[in-house]
C-alpha cells in the first residue's frame, strides 16, 4: 500500500500506523490500546453515544469520543487520565441510573429492590457467575474495568413489562436497554429488517417494536443478529435464559452445531436462497465428499437443531443438500487442491462412507491410500444396507468415481484379518472402517429355521444382486430404518403382505418419521406394542408367536421398556421372517486392537486412535450401527490425525468456493415468513413404485429449492458479527472474547 494512504500518530507514547480515514479508537485497537465504549460496535456506524470512549488529544479542544474522531498525522492521544476516569464514572453512572444493577454494583450488600423485579435474579456475592447473562455483558466487564462502586445518583427503576412467553426464540427485557442503539442500527442498516426502532421521544424513549407487536409479528427474521450486539443482555436468545451451560454456537447457529462434519449449514441454505447452486454445493464439499448420498439418506440432526421449528417447521435442509449435490457440474473443482506426493502409504480397511472420506483427504494430502473391501463393489453400507429406491447406485458411484479420481485405489473382494499383513506390505498407517455387517439373530427359539433372516444379511443380498425369494407374506421384527427397509424392499421382490412387528409405539421408534410415513403408504402394516416369542414351522410356513406389550418405566434408552401382557400370545403366519433389531462389528483377532461393547473397535473419538500405534479406526466399527454423516465425520478427523503422524500439518480443511458471506433478508415479504411452509418433497405415487427399485423421491425443483433457502433465519449471519472490544485485564472477558473469536474463524 502506498505511504500516501498510511498515516502515523501516537497514543498513550505508542506511535502508531494506521490507514488514512481510520478513528482514533480503531487506531488504538490496531496497537492493543483499550478505550471503553458501549455503543461502539465493530459491525456499525459509530455515533459516540455513551461517551465512554472520550480521549484528550494535543492542541485539540474538549474531550471528543474517539469512535468518531478521525485519526490524523502527527496527532498525540491520551487515553487514560485522572479526568477521564472521572468523567467515565459519571457518564457509567447516568447509564446505571435506569438499569437494574444489583448483580454489577451490589458486591455482597442487600440487593436493591427494583432488581428483585427482575427476572435475571442471581445470587449475591456471585457476580452474575449464575446469570445467563454472564456470557456477554460488556456493562458488566466496564463496570469493573471503570471502577463503580455504588450508585450515588437517584435510580429510577423503568418498570416496563416483561412478557416472555409470547417471544419463541429471544427475550426482551428492555429495563436492562441503555438505549445505545445497537440493535436497532443491526437490524435496520445491517440486516435491512428494521423491526425494531426507537419509540417515543426525550425521557420517555424506548426501544421496542411498533405498537408493541410480538417479534414475529414485527417483521423480525429471528436471526438473532441484535441478540449478538447487544451489550446488556436487554434482547437474549431464549436458549441462552433456560440452559445457560449451552456453548455459544449450540444456541446461536445450532443446525452448524448440530452437524457431526461441521457443514456450514446456513451459508449454503442461504446461497441456494440467493440462486447460487454451485457456490452452495462447493461449501457442502468442503467437508464432505457425498452430498448426493447425504441428501437421500442424512438423519439430519441439523434439521432437528433448527430455530425455525419455533416457529412452524424446520427448514429442509436434507433435501436442498441433494437439490445442489443433483446439479454439480463442476464448478468446485476450480478450487480443489491436492499437495505434492509424499512417499507415505496410507491402508484403509473398507470403503464404507468413513474408509472412502479418510481416503479423500489423505490423498489430497499428497499420500498414497489403498483401499481393502471385502465385497464386490465399493460404499460399505451405503451400497449394502441402503435399498436403490433411496440411495440410487448411479448416484454412490458417481461420488466414489469423484474421491478414485483423487487418487485412491481400491481393491475389492479383498478381506483383510491381519494389520502385520499391512504394515509387512509397506504402509506406515492403518485406518480401520469395516462397518457393522453382522446382523444379530432374533434370540428366540426357531430363529434358525430356514426362511429367518437377519436385516443385514438380507439388504445385503438384495443390493448386490442376489436372488432372495420372499414369498407373500413376511414378517420385519424391529423398529429402525433397517427394519422399514427391509420391509419395503420385501415388497418389492414381491411380497403381497407386509408386517412390522414393533414393541413400542410409534413414538419410540428409531426410525425416521419420513420412513416410516413412506412406508405407511406403501401399505406396509405395523403392529405396534407386539412382542416376537417364538417361531415354529407348520406345513412349510412359518409360525410367529407374538404378544402384546405395554410401557412401563424408561429403560437405559430414556425410551418406556416394553412389557409383555400375560396370557395375550397370538401366532400369525408368514412365509418370512427378517428380524432387524441391532447389528455389530466383525472384528478379526489379527487386528489386535482393544474392543469394547458389542465387538466395537475401542478409538479415542478426538483423534480416532487406537490401542495399537500407526492405527486408527472409525465409522460403525467404533460406535456400532450409526449414520452416514457420523461415519464421514469419523473419517474426516482419521485424515487430520494420519496426515499429521505422517509429517504433515493435519488440516485437512479447504475453501472451495469465494461466497463466504450471508447478505441482507430479502425474499419473503415480512407479513409471510413467520407462516411459509416447508417445501415438500416431490415422490412418485406408492403404486408406481411398489414392484420397483426406482427412486421414489424425484427432487426438488429450482423455485421451491430457492423458497426453501429464504425461510431460513440466517442464524448464521451471527459467525460474521465481531466481538466488541473488551477491557483484556477483566480475566472473564477474555475467556469470552477468545471463544467469540474462536467460534466465528
Amino acid at each position: 500500500m502506498p505511504m500516501a494512504d498510511k498515516i502515523k500518530l501516537t497514543i498513550d507514547g505508542t506511535e502508531i500506523e494506521i490507514e488514512r480515514g481510520a478513528t482514533v479508537l480503531q487506531a488504538a485497537q490496531s496497537a492493543g490500546i483499550y478505550i471503553p465504549t458501549l455503543c461502539y460496535h465493530p459491525n456499525l456506524q459509530s455515533y459516540g453515544g455513551c461517551r465512554l470512549c472520550i480521549v484528550e488529544i494535543e492542541n485539540m479542544r474538549g474531550l471528543p469520543t474517539a469512535c468518531t474522531t478521525p485519526a490524523t498525522e502527527g496527532m498525540k492521544v491520551t487515553t487514560s487520565s485522572a479526568q477521564l476516569q472521572e468523567l467515565r464514572r459519571a457518564f457509567l453512572q447516568l447509564i446505571l441510573t435506569e438499569h437494574p444493577n444489583a448483580c454489577l454494583t451490589c458486591h455482597g450488600r442487600e440487593r436493591c429492590e427494583p432488581y428483585d423485579i427482575c427476572l435475571r435474579q442471581v445470587a449475591v456475592n456471585e457476580r452474575c457467575v449464575s446469570c445467563p447473562n454472564n456470557r456477554q455483558c460488556e456493562l458488566q466487564n466496564l463496570v469493573d474495568y471503570i471502577g463503580v462502586p455504588e450508585i450515588t445518583l437517584p435510580y429510577q427503576y423503568k418498570n416496563l413489562p416483561v412478557d416472555f412467553i409470547r417471544e419463541p426464540l429471544i427475550q426482551r427485557d428492555y429495563n436492562l436497554c441503555i438505549l445505545c442503539g445497537r440493535c436497532v442500527q443491526m437490524c435496520a442498516d445491517v440486516r435491512g429488517i428494521g423491526a425494531v426502532g426507537f419509540n417515543k421521544r426525550g425521557f420517555d424513549t424506548v426501544v421496542g417494536t411498533a405498537f408493541d407487536k410480538p417479534l414475529q409479528d414485527s417483521g423480525c427474521r429471528f436471526c438473532g443478529a441484535c441478540v449478538e450486539v447487544c451489550p446488556t443482555g436487554a434482547l437474549m436468545d431464549t436458549e441462552a435464559v433456560y440452559k445457560p451451560d449451552k456453548g455459544w454456537e449450540e444456541v446461536a447457529v445450532p443446525c452448524k452445531h448440530a452437524c457431526p462434519a461441521g457443514i456450514n449449514v446456513p451459508l449454503y441454505v442461504y446461497l441456494i436462497g440467493e440462486g447460487k447452486f454451485q457456490e452452495a454445493l462447493a461449501v457442502i464439499r468442503e467437508k464432505v465428499p457425498f452430498p448426493g448420498a447425504l441428501g437421500r439418506v442424512c438423519i439430519h440432526p441439523c434439521e432437528e437443531a433448527c430455530r425455525r421449528s419455533a416457529l412452524n417447521d424446520p427448514i429442509s435442509i436434507k433435501f436442498l443438500k441433494r437439490f445442489v449435490a443433483d446439479r454439480d457440474y463442476g464448478f468446485w473443482k476450480h478450487y480443489s487442491k491436492k499437495l505434492p506426493p509424499t512417499g507415505r502409504k496410507v491402508a484403509i480397511v473398507g470403503s464404507g462412507p468413513a474408509g472412502l472420506t479418510a481416503g479423500y483427504y489423505l490423498v489430497k494430502a499428497g499420500h498414497t491410500v489403498t483401499v481393502f473391501e471385502q465385497f464386490s463393489k465399493a460404499g460399505g453400507m451405503m451400497r449394502v444396507g441402503i435399498p436403490d429406491y433411496r440411495l440410487p447406485p448411479e448416484v454412490l458411484d458417481g461420488e466414489i468415481d469423484v474421491i478414485k479420481e483423487a487418487g485412491v485405489e481400491i481393491k475389492l473382494n479383498t478381506k483383510v484379518e491381519s494389520v502385520d499383513d499391512l504394515f509387512n506390505q509397506g504402509f506406515e498407517a492403518v485406518f480401520l472402517a469395516p462397518g457393522a455387517h453382522r446382523g444379530q439373530s432374533l434370540g428366540v427359539e426357531g430363529d434358525n429355521l430356514p426362511g429367518v433372516f437377519d436385516g443385514a444379511s438380507f439388504l445385503r443380498d438384495v443390493n448386490l444382486g442376489k436372488k432372495v425369494d420372499v414369498g407373500k407374506r413376511v414378517a420385519v421384527i424391529g423398529g429402525g430404518n433397517v427394519a422399514i427397509d427391509g420391509a419395503r424392499v420385501a415388497l418389492r421382490l414381491g411380497a403381497k403382505h407386509v408386517h412390522i412387528i414393533y414393541r413400542r409405539t410409534r413414538a419410540e421408534m428409531p426410525a425416521s418419521p419420513e420412513e416410516v410415513e413412506a412406508a405407511l403408504e406403501e401399505k406396509i402394516h405395523i403392529d405396534f406394542l407386539t412382542g416376537h416369542v417364538k417361531v415354529s414351522q407348520k406345513n412349510g410356513r412359518l409360525i410367529l408367536t407374538c404378544i402384546r406389550m405395554e410401557l412401563g418405566e424408561p429403560d437405559s434408552s430414556g425410551r418406556r421398556r416394553p412389557m409383555p401382557i400375560k396370557g395375550s400370545e397370538f401366532d400369525e403366519e408368514f412365509d418370512v421372517i427378517i428380524g432387524a433389531i441391532g447389528q455389530s462389528p466383525e472384528i478379526p483377532a489379527g487386528f489386535s486392537v482393544k474392543t469394547g461393547r458389542g465387538n466395537t473397535i475401542q478409538a479415542n473419538l478426538e483423534t480416532m486412535a487406537t490401542s495399537r500405534k500407526g492405527v486408527w479406526a472409525g465409522g460403525d466399527a467404533v460406535t456400532g450401527p450409526d449414520s452416514v454423516i457420523r461415519a464421514i465425520a469419523a473419517g474426516r478427523t482419521a485424515a487430520g490425525s494420519i496426515d499429521k503422524y505422517l509429517g504433515g500439518s493435519g488440516n485437512i480443511e479447504e475453501e472451495l468456493t469465494t461466497e463466504r458471506k450471508i447478505g441482507i433478508c430479502a425474499g419473503i415479504t415480512a407479513e409471510d415468513f413467520p407462516v411459509q411452509p416447508r417445501v415438500k418433497m416431490p415422490c412418485l405415487p406408492a403404486k408406481e413404485v411398489v414392484d420397483s427399485f426406482i427412486e421414489v423421491e424425484t427432487g426438488l425443483l429450482s423455485d421451491p429449492a430457492i423458497a426453501e433457502g429464504k425461510r431460513c433465519f440466517q442464524c448464521g449471519f451471527r459467525n460474521q458479527i465481531m466481538p466488541a472490544p473488551r477491557p483484556a485485564n477483566t480475566e472473564a472477558c477474555e475467556t469470552i472474547e477468545s471463544e467469540q473469536i474462536k467460534s466465528k474463524i
